[in-house]
């Protein structure tokens, strides 16, 4: 791979892909050598195949076409950054079954801080078993998906230690980057565990910390809590 790591960036035009590739474009470790948009974009574009030329592909885009890119990633034996939220269970056994030939780093948040969260929330729940928990998570107006990744797999963590569904709401208002609380409550009493993103860069540099570590790793499906 040379002194440095070659990118490339999907959705290089999108509010994570441009974050990701100034951040890159600063660090000495990186070199950007592909950037992928959708077709006829005025900003910038890339035929897929052009993957062949980095040697990791990063992927914050929609489940369609993250679906597309795995396809060219196989192909030309890439590793994955993968960041995109909203995939459904079909598309996430692509992602399971691909990981047997690349190493694949998937994650609906790689917040560092979030990371450690998901590591220590289901031991919380276990010890706080019976009590009421309920998750609120606050994004942009303009985010698609409702939940958020995130607050589904804050769910489903709890849930496997609980048995019990996990009741999610979700707010989209304004600018924000990403909030999500957790309430654990009894009778007189309550947790509350919260996670403010206080902007997107901040997903933009967990994605690259991450992106370093993962271009070692044998192929698997990895999470950012096995580099954590």
């Amino acid at each position: 791979m040379g002194n440095k790591i070659k990118l490339a960036i999907s959705g290089g035009a999108g509010r994570m892909g441009s974050a990701i590739w100034n951040l890159a474009l600063a660090d000495s470790d990186f070199e950007v050598a592909v950037v992928l948009e959708r077709s006829g974009h005025p900003l910038v574009g890339s035929d897929a195949n052009q993957i062949e030329k980095a040697d990791v592909l990063i992927e914050f885009t929609a489940p369609e076409a993250t679906i597309d890119h795995l396809n060219y990633a196989l192909k030309y034996q890439k590793p994955m950054v993968i960041g995109t939220t909203g995939l459904n269970e079909a598309q996430i056994k692509l992602l399971k079954e691909a990981s047997k030939k690349i190493p694949i780093l998937f994650s609906p948040n790689m917040s560092i801080g979030i990371n450690v969260l998901f590591s220590i929330i289901p031991g919380l729940a276990k010890k706080l078993s019976g009590w009421d928990v309920e998750i609120v998570e606050v994004h942009r107006k303009a985010k698609k998906d409702a939940p958020s990744g995130t607050a589904k797999k804050f769910a489903q963590l709890i849930s496997q230690v609980s048995g019990k569904e996990i009741p999610t709401h979700s707010l989209r208002v304004g600018d924000v980057a990403g909030d999500h609380t957790i309430t654990f409550a009894s009778e007189g009493e309550r947790i509350e565990i919260s996670h403010r993103a206080q902007s997107p860069i901040l997903f933009a540099k967990g994605a690259l910390v991450l992106t370093k570590k993962l271009i070692k790793m044998p192929p698997g499906l990895y999470e950012p809590v096995n580099f954590l």
